[in-house]
């Protein structure tokens, strides 16, 4: 092997925890991958436990995922590009193959199938997350995977893009859908929020990132859920009918959590929930 097949930029806010299990996957076959950790604004030992691997560590002292992104890229030497959460599971095999469906000849972004383990989730929550699962919405766009390949073209793109809350949902309506590629048989692990506290947590911040994105006039139809696509959703899966009204609760919940900060205009204020961090 000549070099690494990708760079992979991984943005880290206290992640202690959740890191040294993600840099043990992607660092597992050495020169596959070259890898940038970018700590932000941390208060816990995540940089040094991303100093104990072979990559290259930022620590950068304002808690800003976006910013943090931007400086590994000025940083990293390789394409594709590869921007993947620090709390997700994936190995660097599945890395390898997301960055080989991009570039010349491919598309423009992919993004690997999500698997979602309901262990030691509550019941609600499990209720919550298996209609989620099931909207048009969150099958076919390439946000809530925690993992995104991109060619050295969409990341010129990408780079234009203005600093957003909401930055996963808006980098994958930046493509036409036939620019963007879900590859199957490549999994990541999304860890969901265990509780229903934690959850609505979660939930608020997409409120919160979803408004700043219609501001902009960053978000398109086809990333919105309308009580069509539930109606729908039931149709093709009746057993979900009982569990639409806790989706429909948390949603309201969370609407209802995210209104200070909407009315505020603050998009920067990261709610996010410890319990899948555990």
């Amino acid at each position: 092997m000549s070099g690494p097949v990708a760079s992979v930029v991984v943005p880290a806010h206290d992640e202690e925890r959740t890191i040294g299990r993600l840099l043990d996957a992607l660092c597992a076959e050495p020169g596959l991958l070259e890898v940038v950790v970018a700590c932000n604004g941390c208060m816990d030992g995540t940089a040094g436990v991303a100093a104990g691997y072979p990559v290259t560590v930022l620590d950068l002292p304002e808690p800003s995922k976006a910013r943090a992104l931007r400086a590994a890229d000025r940083v990293a030497g390789t394409f594709p590009r590869v921007y993947l959460d620090a709390d997700v599971e994936i190995t660097a095999d599945g890395v390898a193959r997301l960055a080989a469906a991009v570039g010349p000849g491919g598309a423009a972004v992919a993004a690997p199938s999500r698997t979602m383990p309901r262990t030691g989730v509550t019941l609600l929550a499990r209720w919550y997350y298996d209609v989620w699962e099931a909207l048009p919405t969150v099958r076919s766009g390439l946000f809530g995977r925690g993992v995104l390949a991109v060619s050295r073209a969409a990341a010129g793109r990408i780079a234009r893009l203005p600093e957003v809350m909401a930055d996963d949902l808006v980098l994958s309506e930046a493509f036409d859908p036939h620019e963007r590629v879900v590859v199957a048989d490549v999994a990541v692990v999304v860890h969901p929020a265990r509780t229903l506290r934690d959850l609505v947590r979660r939930r608020a911040r997409v409120t919160t990132g979803n408004v700043q994105a219609d501001r902009a006039g960053l978000r398109g139809a086809e990333a919105r859920t309308s009580l069509g696509d539930l109606r729908r959703v039931v149709r093709e899966r009746p057993g979900l009918a009982l569990k639409v009204p806790v989706f429909l609760g948390v949603v309201l919940a969370g609407r209802l959590r995210a209104r200070a900060a909407v009315r505020a205009g603050d998009f920067t204020t990261w709610e996010r929930d410890a319990s899948s961090r555990v």
